[in-house]
């Protein structure tokens, strides 16, 4: 395939508005997650399996997605991603409980994680002198489709607005992108360009260093998704706008992420990895132990901290170690989602606990949360909410703390360490 017929700046669009549609996927669902508890009598223990309904979705797709993107080609992988786009989206739209609920958000999953598969290859394939920067505005999408999408749900809300036809808005970036795709020329892999053998590329996933950093994505993902995707149902009893936290953190990760390359260069990927962790346990401790307007500043600061993890984390990988290729990127990707949909469903069950701890002794979650506005035992709920809220953050603090030493030492271990060449033949 001539590299003259491939149109980089249109494919790297494409790809931009197909993370776009992920993101409003994750966006819309976190503004929503409350009203469909309510509409269809769902507890947090089945809320958090429909939300990590989506992130398990994602690994499967990821993963496989990976393993099969060199002998199929990433166009046809990105077909099939529109038409899981698709098919979850209108399952969304005419939901009638949990099942259906259930099944869409996992179709929505398997098509964000075909995309991924699809895409991070795709970028570190188009742009092989300039990975990690690129990755960056690549995923600047996904902090900008959450932005984007929580915004329409608060206003949308306001306005009265169904949250069907919130849902719905996503099917117009997703024919978009499916019909830009279905035009374009792509590229292969660069790992297939280099002409590294599919063995070479399964042995480098055994390298202690890439292990090292698929055990940081567990963290690193864990910290900003399941934060992201819970921070209304933790947060709504202690400040009016809890949606609106999420506005914030992900508008400052559009502009950090936006200004990547600058902060890249002069701090190296492990380097921004560090200072990443140290600013979302700080953000996160706020965003515990604060109320009113500071929780704002906590947003501020636990923005700028997760706003470089997911595509600094691939882009290290990218660069430090080119051998995995799409098997590597896209197994980071999966492992950090899996983490993150394990760890939804344990802190479900773990809020619903301690909902019941902090209520009278032998009281049913379900009377409770049925009881009508207004009355003791709603107040008596609404209590608990509002401190054990803040719990579930200071339980998952522990882990950008973590977070911050393994940081610590890989930069260390970073500074005597020669970077490997690109791969000449992508060069070439």
């Amino acid at each position: 395939m001539s590299s003259g017929t491939i149109n980089r700046n249109q494919l790297f669009w494409a790809s931009c508005l197909a993370l776009l549609v992920t993101s409003l996927s994750f966006g819309i669902r976190a503004g929503i997650l409350n009203r469909l508890g309510v509409e269809f009598h769902l507890n947090a223990a089945q809320l958090g399996t429909i939300a990590a309904t989506a992130f398990w979705g994602f690994p499967l797709a990821v993963i496989i997605g990976g393993m099969i993107v060199d002998s199929i080609g990433m166009k046809r992988l990105l077909v099939l991603a529109f038409i899981f786009h698709l098919a979850g989206i209108l399952l969304t739209v005419f939901a009638n409980g949990f099942w259906s609920l259930f099944i869409s958000t996992l179709l929505i999953g398997i098509a964000n994680g075909t995309v991924e598969a699809a895409c991070n290859p795709l970028v570190a394939s188009l742009f092989p002198d300039n990975k990690t920067t690129k990755l960056n505005h690549f995923h600047l999408w996904f902090p900008g489709g959450i932005f984007i999408g929580t915004l329409l749900v608060f206003l949308l809300d306001k306005v009265g607005v169904s949250w069907q036809v919130q849902v719905g808005l996503m099917l117009i970036p997703t024919l978009i992108y499916g019909y830009l795709f279905s035009k374009l020329t792509f590229p292969v892999t660069e790992r297939v360009a280099a002409g590294i053998s599919t063995g070479e590329m399964y042995k480098s996933l055994l390298n202690p260093l890439f292990l090292f950093m698929i055990l940081c994505m567990f963290g690193t993902a864990i910290t900003e998704l399941f934060t992201g995707q819970w921070i209304d149902v933790l947060l709504r009893n202690v400040t009016d706008n809890a949606i609106l936290i999420l506005t914030v953190t992900t508008g400052v990760m559009v502009i950090g992420r936006g200004l990547a390359e600058p902060v890249v260069h002069r701090l190296s990927p492990q380097g921004v990895l560090l200072i990443s962790a140290i600013l979302s346990a700080a953000g996160l401790y706020l965003l515990g132990h604060s109320s009113g307007n500071m929780i704002f500043f906590g947003a501020l600061v636990f923005g700028m901290g997760v706003c470089y993890f997911w595509p600094t984390m691939i882009g290290f990988v990218a660069e430090n170690l080119p051998k995995t290729g799409a098997v590597g990127l896209n197994l980071m990707g999966g492992a950090g989602m899996f983490a993150v949909s394990v760890y939804m469903m344990f802190m479900g069950g773990f809020y619903d606990r301690k909902l019941i701890s902090k209520l009278p002794e032998g009281a049913s979650l379900k009377e409770y949360a049925d009881a009508a506005p207004g009355t003791e035992m709603a107040n008596a709920l609404t209590a608990a909410k509002t401190a054990a809220g803040p719990e579930i953050i200071n339980a998952t603090l522990t882990i950008p703390i973590i977070l911050t030493i393994a940081f610590a030492g890989l930069y260390i271990y970073m500074r005597g360490r020669k970077k490997p060449e690109l791969l000449k033949a992508v060069n070439a």
